[in-house]
């Protein structure tokens, strides 16, 4: 008795509805890491634009109380 190379390599990935399943579970990963990545390069860009503002306005001679 020997089982399909399929089912050895898979175990239950290796049914259609196991391929589907783990699909659908893969593209929620992929559109929310979209999303998230999307939201820490804001992030990122607006706290990096502030900081040059701070620096530029110190740089200046005003006393910006931060730092």
């Amino acid at each position: 008795m020997t089982l399909p190379l399929t089912a050895l390599a898979l175990g239950p990935l290796g049914s259609p509805p196991g391929i589907v399943v783990t699909l659908v579970l893969l593209a929620i990963v992929i559109l929310v890491g979209r999303f998230v990545l999307a939201l820490a390069w804001r992030l990122l860009l607006i706290v990096l634009a502030v900081l040059v503002v701070l620096w530029v306005l110190a740089a200046l001679g005003f006393s910006v109380g931060i730092f």
